[in-house]
């Protein structure tokens, strides 16, 4: 189908030009076959939809229950199609050009106590079927705290990046950018013990005639070390075993906590922008808001001015 070739040339074209990740790549190829698929569906195609072919798929987006988020990510995902299509001289125009998007949401990213974060790593070094296992886990949760790292980079992390006791990682992020993140005591300790228990097994399964993985934490899969998806399965069941919700615990929530915790001990914003490899500081100030509404809990909680009294005042 044309409307798929499109697509694909459209994908190529974000690896290539833009250094688009494979997650990214993953989602444009989700949201615009969805897309393409809901075209067909009323005997219309990509080459000649209309804006209110666009603006009726959005809002068959959201009778769909998708969340704003979600609506804004594949409007964007179609833009930037057609402007694909517009430069290489496949359409004349752009249909979705002057659609404004579902307005974001503003609400705070979910983020941890320090209490809630010890308990996660205690968890994490009691947790496994076997001392291999558990010096895995407490690696994975110390470097995570230690560095604020996006899951993709934690679990895709090559092992040449933690050789030679380092002090620091160099991280590869989104759209192929690189960063430094420096690393704590307890996270350098954790990364000895599994790199020591690591090697043994890589020697092992050398003798036996298996290729080495250049992987910290190398898996039998497909993709050659641990999935983002066992890491996230694995992460609700520390904080089972740490007695916290698993409802509140995610990868991502880890990463919240490493930013707010950084920020609450002074640690300038540009500097936490810089660890946390976003592009623009106005992301990064999302947390300033996070620490107002801790600070705001606390005093009402605290403060013996801000209590119900009983009695004339």
């Amino acid at each position: 189908m044309v409307g798929l070739r499109w697509i694909s040339g459209f994908l190529d074209a974000a690896a290539a030009e833009q250094g688009a990740s494979r997650n990214t790549l993953l989602a444009y190829g989700r949201d615009l076959k969805d897309f393409h698929g809901w075209l067909n569906g009323r005997g219309g195609d990509l080459q000649t939809a209309k804006q209110a072919d666009v603006e009726a798929y959005l809002v068959h987006c959201d009778a769909q229950g998708l969340a704003a988020s979600t609506r804004a990510r594949r409007l964007s995902a179609i833009k930037q199609l057609y402007r694909f299509a517009f430069e290489e001289g496949l359409r004349t125009d752009n249909p979705a050009l002057r659609i404004q998007g579902p307005g974001r949401s503003k609400a705070l990213p979910k983020t941890l106590s320090h209490d809630e974060v010890d308990r996660l790593l205690d968890a994490a070094r009691a947790h496994g079927r076997t001392q291999t296992d558990r010096l895995r886990n407490t690696c994975l949760m110390e470097l995570l705290y230690a560095t604020g790292l996006r899951v993709s980079e934690l679990v895709g992390l090559p092992v040449a990046a933690a050789r030679g006791d380092p002090r620091v990682l160099l991280v590869l992020g989104k759209g192929g950018k690189e960063r430094i993140v420096p690393l704590s005591p307890p996270a350098r300790t954790a990364l000895r013990a599994w790199l020591e228990v690591r090697d043994a097994a890589e020697r092992a399964a050398r003798s036996k005639g298996h290729p080495p993985s250049r992987h910290l934490f190398p898996s039998s899969g497909q993709s050659g070390h641990l999935t983002r998806n066992r890491f996230y399965l694995l992460i609700k069941e520390l904080a089972v075993a740490a007695g916290i919700s698993p409802d509140k615990v995610t990868p991502h929530t880890m990463r919240h906590a490493f930013a707010t915790h950084l920020l609450a001990g002074g640690a300038d914003l540009r500097a936490i922008q810089t660890l946390l490899g976003h592009a623009d500081v106005a992301t990064t100030e999302i947390y300033t808001h996070v620490l107002e509404e801790r600070l705001k809990s606390l005093v009402l909680e605290h403060h013996p001015l801000a209590r119900d009294r009983d009695g004339p005042s």
